[in-house]
């Protein structure tokens, strides 16, 4: 099957679910779309046991025999369009080169290597977009002995990758990839969870410049307008439908367990019903804005005392802090079980954005490969876009 034919295929069920990904569920009330399909006896009347499974597993994969035969139609059909092959090998990476590196981005960067390895091999150069600290870009110089050029936005990093660096072949360059961006046709870049904008900026200038590419892309709402147009044969995404991609279902996230991940989301509903009570207008998710999202592990009366600071208002009392945890308890129980379909398109969305690069540089001819890169517990963000003149030297999967 193409990639347009896929991407089509995502798009029908896609389609048809856009009231649904229009109405996020921030409110113990049950939706419209929830209303209208007859699925708010079942969810309301899920266990906590039942909906602890849901949120660990996802709902696709944890839907109890008694859900309404239109959520379980739906769960078959997203898993199936979301179903990609995986990219299997890896590349041994010595520990002296790795150091100071998580065990995480070490599985990264060795997945990524080993998937590029033929591409890498014909290229004249590596371009390692959002290079960061230069691991890759110093690796990939080692490795296949070419020109590596990382770019990375911030100088810092720069200065710090130049000093880690000691392959003759890599260098970095401070530059801001979003408006100077040369590929030359013997190149092979390289978009290691390229986030948001970067992502479609990235694949146009490989349609373009016709070279090789290997993206996992990350963080697809960092757009700087409201809505993402498609490349291809797409959809049109608001800013808050492609945030949705960042749900993730598993028993433990990439930083914490799946109990204390639902214990910071219901901190983060409390602090946004105290901000609003306190007369704060807020979009949805706003209420962390400027604060570290980790902060919301520490518990209400720290975010609230974060969040007032920065308005300069005057700290919580005790008194609302209860008022609100104890308030959260209850209305978030109810929106966690109303969310699960929701929540459940996170992946048809993620998907639907990668075919919709792919098909773009399918549609200039290069040969394309969308894959899983690496499994979930490494980074759930892990769909790679493979593009390269020759098809042959495409990653098997």
């Amino acid at each position: 099957m193409s990639v347009a034919d896929h991407l089509r295929r995502v798009r029908d069920v896609t389609l048809p679910l856009r009231d649904i990904l229009e109405q996020r569920v921030d409110e113990p009330h049950v939706p419209r779309w929830c209303e209208s399909r007859g699925w708010a006896t079942f969810l309301v009347g899920l266990s906590e046991s039942e909906l602890v499974d849901a949120e660990a597993h996802g709902l696709l994969r944890a839907m109890p025999e008694r859900a309404p035969d239109s959520l379980k139609a739906l769960a078959q059909d997203v898993l199936s369009v979301t179903s990609l092959p995986r990219v299997s090998g890896s590349t041994p990476l010595g520990t002296e080169a790795l150091r100071n590196v998580r065990l995480r981005k070490r599985a990264q960067l060795s997945g990524l290597l080993a998937a590029v390895r033929r591409m890498a091999d014909a290229a004249e150069r590596v371009v390692d977009v959002g290079a960061g600290s230069g691991h890759f870009t110093r690796l990939s110089a080692d490795l296949f002995q070419r020109e590596a050029l990382g770019l990375e936005q911030s100088a810092e990093r720069v200065a710090s990758a130049k000093r880690r660096s000691t392959a003759a072949l890599a260098s970095f360059v401070a530059v801001d990839a979003l408006a100077e961006l040369r590929l030359e046709r013997g190149d092979l870049a390289i978009g290691l969870h390229a986030c948001g904008a970067l992502g479609d900026h990235l694949s146009r200038a490989v349609a373009s410049a016709r070279c090789g590419l290997a993206l996992v892309s990350c963080c697809l709402q960092k757009i700087p307008q409201d809505v993402r147009l498609p490349l291809s044969g797409g959809i049109e995404l608001r800013r808050e439908h492609l945030g949705l991609a960042n749900l993730t279902s598993q028993p433990r996230g990439v930083e914490a367990s799946i109990e204390v991940t639902i214990g910071a989301r219901q901190t983060r509903y409390a602090l946004g019903q105290l901000l609003r009570a306190r007369g704060v207008p807020l979009e949805p998710g706003a209420e962390m804005s400027g604060i570290n999202r980790r902060q919301a592990n520490a518990g209400l009366a720290r975010v609230a005392s974060l969040a007032l600071a920065l308005r300069a208002l005057p700290p919580p009392t005790d008194h609302e802090l209860a008022h609100h945890d104890s308030l959260a308890a209850k209305d978030y129980a109810l929106i966690r079980r109303l969310s699960l379909p929701r929540s459940m398109l996170s992946r048809l969305v993620e998907v639907l954005v990668s075919l919709d690069r792919a098909a773009h540089l399918e549609e200039q001819g290069l040969g394309v490969r969308v894959a899983e890169l690496f499994e979930p517990a490494v980074s759930p963000r892990n769909i790679g876009i493979f593009a390269n003149p020759d098809a042959g030297l495409l990653p098997a999967a």
